[in-house]
């Protein structure tokens, strides 16, 4: 019950309506009492994970679907891999013999840059003789750089939407710039940057790279051996490297997987190759 106030005692209820105000303040600033979608400290507990997960695969699906991305080509390999332009300009500057080293090998590995910038662009051109968006095909890739740099690029530079799956990593992944804009997602949790690689996937497309393109790639494999997801075209650009790192004639012979697995992996060396399949594979004009 609140206190009885003296009647014609300006100054009491000043002092009573202050100290009402100072209660309720003190109040709406806990914790407790902010909206729970608000709430960074309670949205960020273990309690809440099952939330976060259904909000990183909600948001990307919703913003795909208004700018009408019905099926992408996922395309996947190193960071570490430079355009012909900038391993030319590594050269340039070299000076010491590990600096040389270096270059050399960037510009071999080059060459991969820009068949991954072809590719895309090869992709953006098919898109832009078809008035359907339903039968588009959108490059889509984890957002960095290197290779997904490289698709991304090749599909925007040919004016076309252009799709980026980043992941916030400890030394953080910036976007590359040839994302299209509303385009570009940021993930938390690798396993639902990983359901979106697939959800709207026609094709995969692999070219040379490390533990993250082997993880991303026998993560399909398995998705299609345990018959999870629909078979479609998988391809391995750069057979040399594939085979060299990959022992498939071994698994086969020690019984470890079937002749049917090997059935969804497509060997190609170059983009257009890798696009015909591709083509030949949903019959595309």
């Amino acid at each position: 019950m609140s206190p009885r106030l003296p009647i014609n005692n300006s100054q009491t209820i000043t002092d009573f309506l202050n100290l009402k105000e100072s209660q309720i303040s003190e109040e709406t600033s806990e914790e407790s009492y902010k909206f729970a979608f608000d709430d960074e400290a309670f949205l960020a507990r273990r309690e809440t994970i099952g939330i976060r997960f259904e909000l990183e695969l909600l948001k990307p699906e919703i913003l795909l679907n208004e700018h009408g991305i019905d099926h992408t080509i996922t395309v996947f390999g190193s960071t570490r891999f430079v355009s012909r332009e900038k391993a030319l300009e590594m050269q340039s500057e070299a000076k010491t013999p590990e600096d040389i080293s270096v270059a050399n090998k960037a510009l071999l590995h080059s060459e991969y840059y820009e068949s991954a910038r072809e590719f895309g662009g090869l992709v953006a051109k098919y898109n832009a003789t078809q008035n359907d968006g339903s039968n588009k095909l959108h490059i889509c890739t984890g957002g960095g750089p290197g290779i997904m740099e490289a698709a991304n690029r090749g599909a925007f530079e040919a004016g076309d939407q252009t799709i980026g799956f980043n992941i916030s990593l400890p030394r953080e992944q910036h976007p590359n710039p040839y994302i299209s804009p509303g385009l570009s997602f940021r993930f938390h949790y690798f396993a639902l940057r990983k359901m979106h690689f697939m959800l709207r996937a026609r094709a995969i497309v692999v070219f040379p790279g490390g533990f993250g393109s082997f993880d991303e790639f026998f993560e399909v494999l398995t998705l299609m051996q345990t018959k999870k997801v629909t078979h479609f075209p998988v391809i391995l650009v750069g057979k040399a490297f594939w085979t060299e790192m990959i022992n498939f004639d071994q698994m086969l012979k020690f019984g470890v997987i079937d002749e049917g697995d090997m059935q969804v992996i497509h060997f190609a060396e170059t983009a257009k190759e890798a696009w015909g399949m591709i083509k030949n594979h949903y019959q595309l004009s």
